[in-house]
């Protein structure tokens, strides 16, 4: 127990404090357990989830080859990952048929059949686009992340920069914008397409990654912070890019006046 004792000397006061308690038994145990979860729990998900999608492969693209090329007729056990192999071989097979003049002339051909059926071409046209984009940009598709109000002047939202708005939509808007995501929790896959004015959102000096994790984990996994000199020379590098304009992003007039300027050059060297 904490003991206090006091005395006078020159009109001073003296605490005196003993030492702390040790935990019990059982908040002892409680720690232990409440650690050990943390440390398995993500391992345990981890390989659940990857032993369920390699056997929901496998049992689907197993049965689908042909008894003579089949390993497991021999071996006469189950190879683990077959399925998954057979698909990863397959697409790549795929990919260097169509990087050549037959495969293409073929992917051509499917296509102008697909074409003409009314609900399918529709359908695959759309998810061409995305996986297209998807894999041409998989890596700077997010650039940073960001602080935007939402839904309401008040509250903050996290959202992932993916791009300088340009088109239409910026000329309509007439000002700068910025193409941004804004993920629900916690599924980051699902969200909200929004074109948020630069001056209204506030970058952040989290990695996208850290804010991956900040949005699924609803908050409770945050990054550190106020990070190191490197993270503060990316964010300024970001913000210098932004305020550089680009060609994208010129209005018509500016463009128009491009193209006048050489015709004026051409027509004072003429005599």
């Amino acid at each position: 127990m904490t003991k206090k004792k006091q005395h006078s000397k020159k009109d001073k006061s003296y605490e005196l404090v003993g030492p702390a308690q040790k935990p019990g038994l059982l908040a002892t145990l409680r720690r232990n357990f409440l650690t050990g979860v943390v440390v398995a729990a993500p391992i345990g998900i981890t390989i659940f989830l990857t032993w369920t999608f390699i056997e929901f492969v496998d049992s689907r693209v197993t049965p689908l080859i042909p008894k003579q090329y089949n390993p497991e007729e021999y071996l006469q056990f189950s190879i683990p990952g077959l399925g998954v192999l057979v698909v990863v071989l397959s697409l790549t097979l795929l990919g260097a048929l169509t990087a050549n003049l037959f495969g293409r002339t073929l992917l051509d051909l499917g296509e102008r059949f697909v074409d003409r059926m009314p609900v399918v071409r529709s359908i695959y046209a759309t998810l061409k686009q995305i996986f297209e984009t998807a894999i041409s940009q998989s890596d700077n598709s997010f650039k940073e992340v960001g602080l935007i109000e939402y839904p309401r002047p008040g509250l903050y939202a996290i959202c992932f920069v993916t791009t300088n708005t340009r088109g239409e939509i910026r000329s309509k808007v007439g000002e700068e914008m910025v193409s941004v995501f804004l993920p629900t929790t916690p599924n980051p896959t699902s969200g909200y397409l929004l074109f948020v004015p630069k001056a209204e959102i506030q970058i952040l000096d989290m990695t996208v990654e850290e804010g991956a994790k900040l949005v699924i984990s609803a908050g409770i996994v945050e990054p550190d912070y106020p990070r190191t000199g490197a993270s503060k020379e990316r964010i300024e590098k970001a913000l210098a890019q932004w305020k550089k304009p680009k060609d994208d992003d010129k209005t018509e007039s500016e463009e128009d006046q491009e193209v006048e300027e050489p015709q004026k050059e051409n027509l004072r060297a003429l005599p």
